[in-house]
């Protein structure tokens, strides 16, 4: 016990009070959204209807590909082993489904993680309502621009779906996300403090 005392005190300041705060928002948000918003069709429903129905509206008008139609219904998925039933953005292109949107998908979780992190760093209130109106924005963009390349995967490269799936557009979203942070924290200072590695 005295060790982590010690440890923690050798910890500067600025990173002590960053890492409570974030602590407090990642438990707050938990209890939040498990207690009150998990079922309530508040927050999951409509982001997914609207990473469904956003990418449908690219594809269609923007690019060669068209007749493409997003449908929020019933359907059983699996995410990691584990089947779970629930509505779903599903996409079909020319009556076949190309791509099923669960509520695990639609960017949520890491909007709100982004969010975290610029509410638990030090800065000016409008910087970071800036920062944040524009990186869940991006972010959102982000995760559309992921599911108009899945689908487009899986029409003409059906071979590289699950690999670009799994690991390619998640190492992309997370990198997106991190170079937001690190813009956003080019101009805090940490009251001058250093770190010093012993």
């Amino acid at each position: 016990m005295i060790k982590l005392k010690s440890l923690l005190s050798d910890i500067p300041l600025p990173i002590r009070l960053f890492l409570g705060k974030a602590l407090l928002f990642f438990v707050v948000w938990k209890i939040i959204y498990i207690g009150f918003l998990l079922d309530s069709k508040v927050l999951d429903h409509p982001l997914t209807t609207h990473v469904g129905d956003a990418s449908v509206k690219v594809l269609n008008e923007w690019s060669s590909m068209s007749n493409f139609k997003s449908v929020r219904e019933e359907s059983t998925t699996v995410y990691e082993g584990e089947y779970t039933t629930g509505l779903v953005s599903q996409i079909y292109h020319n009556g076949k489904k190309v791509l099923s949107i669960a509520d695990l998908c639609n960017g949520l979780e890491l909007i709100v993680l982004y969010i975290g992190f610029i509410i638990c760093m030090p800065s000016s209130f409008w910087r970071k309502v800036r920062y944040i109106i524009i990186g869940a924005i991006l972010l959102d963009i982000v995760n559309i621009g992921r599911c108009i390349a899945l689908i487009h995967l899986r029409e003409y490269y059906h071979y590289y779906f699950d690999i670009a799936h799994k690991y390619i557009f998640n190492v992309t979203v997370y990198s997106v996300t991190f170079l937001i942070w690190i813009v956003y924290t080019r101009k805090i200072h940490l009251n001058n403090e250093t770190i010093q590695v012993r």
